[in-house]
């Protein structure tokens, strides 16, 4: 028996525009038919609370594309029809959606905030603005300025903001820039990420043509440390690799993911995990709206095995600050132990001082902070199903 999902993902596919680095599931909102869109959005959470019916939600995250292309009227038919199928909300709900600058106003947010969205996440990514035209995103920094004053006169404290490190052309001294303006803002959450040069996009055939100037690999660590030096000074907590948050302020939504628990998947290509049921939703838009007519729009769907959720445990807690904790293993688990299942793994990284050991469990040290892909991968496909099963 599971209990019932307290977390849910909803995706909006449309974008005004696709920026060169994205992977995502997006499209290009001209011509798209999105009140069918948003038709089947609320067929497919009919369908989804039918067959797993939803207790008290904790946390809503809406993520594109970029959910705030959405019309006033069409924002409001979207709310209404989360607020139907799931209705039942904790008193302290975080209710957060992506928003791009550039794309909300204030009647959009009045909508927004009374359909119940209480966390607004804007794309920033650089306070410069020829890096913001090299990576094909439409805004410019006075965008970001007006937005967040209109979200913030609205009734909008809690927002956060997404920046990017390792951008082609990028120098440190551009990022400290970037630091600073963000700063200066004073909000309660700011993700900062790496540049990752994913397949499908623009960036990925200019990195093979060889047209792609990407910082190396010290100017890269040094803007990494960086942001983990000033963002500390800021009195920001790093709760998570790529997280900053003063207190009290950390995103229940990821959260949810790096504990490795469940959560409702909704929408265009979005992945959800219910009961040790993972699903992948059909990604093209016309499809996908076909396919709600019928029941649930699946691409895909499959059990994950005990030993790859202990994997999973292992790889997305350690992103996490606070670490891996004993006693959530034993919940998920029936009572095993990590110390037991993953003995060799944990040994090695603590002899190579990229683990250290806390009351409940383990985290990254200062040095494994630096390598966590080589922290994370070193529990990819290492257990059998026997193993797991006998827990050593």
């Amino acid at each position: 028996m599971t209990t019932a999902p307290r977390a849910v993902y909803i995706h909006i596919p449309f974008c005004t525009n696709k920026c060169h680095y994205c992977d995502f599931n997006s499209y290009v909102l001209k011509g798209q038919p999105v009140m069918d869109y948003l038709r089947a959005l609320d067929r497919e959470m009919a369908h989804t609370v039918a067959l797993n019916p939803p207790g008290v939600i904790d946390t809503i995250f809406v993520g594109g594309g970029t959910p705030t292309v959405l019309k006033p009227d069409e924002m409001a038919y979207f709310l209404q029809s989360v607020r139907t199928h799931f209705p039942q909300w904790s008193e302290h709900i975080e209710f957060s959606m992506e928003a791009n600058p550039g794309t909300t106003d204030a009647d959009k947010l009045e909508v927004m905030r009374a359909g119940g969205v209480n966390r607004l996440s804007f794309g920033v990514q650089s306070f410069n603005n020829d890096l913001l035209h090299g990576i094909g995103r439409i805004h410019n920094t006075d965008d970001v300025y007006r937005s967040i004053a209109t979200a913030r006169s609205v009734g909008f404290d809690n927002m956060s903001i997404d920046l990017m490190f390792g951008l082609p052309n990028q120098t440190v001294e551009m990022l400290e820039h970037s630091l600073d303006k963000a700063l200066e803002l004073d909000l309660p959450h700011v993700s900062i990420y790496c540049l990752k040069v994913e397949e499908n996009t623009l960036f990925h055939a200019m990195y093979h043509r060889n047209e792609l100037p990407l910082p190396n690999e010290d100017d890269e660590l040094d803007m990494y440390l960086l942001i983990m030096e000033r963002m500390k000074a800021a009195g920001y907590h790093q709760y998570e690799i790529s997280n900053f948050a003063k207190p009290g302020f950390e995103s229940r939504h990821n959260t949810t993911y790096w504990r490795n628990e469940d959560y409702y998947g909704l929408g265009a290509g979005a992945h959800g995990y219910v009961g040790r049921q993972r699903h992948i939703n059909i990604k093209g838009v016309n499809p996908y709206v076909e396919a709600s007519k019928d029941g649930l729009p699946r691409l895909d769907s499959f059990t994950v095995d005990e030993a790859e959720a202990m994997e999973d445990f292992m790889m997305v807690g350690l992103r996490m600050y606070s670490g891996i904790s004993r006693q959530r293993f034993a919940q998920q688990f029936g009572g095993k132990s990590f110390d037991d299942v993953f003995a060799v793994q944990l040994n090695k990284l603590i002899q190579a001082d990229l683990l250290e050991v806390i009351e409940d469990g383990y985290r990254l040290s200062e040095r494994g902070v630096l390598f966590g892909n080589d922290v994370f991968g070193s529990f990819v496909g290492v257990l059998t199903r026997e193993e797991a099963a006998a827990g050593n």
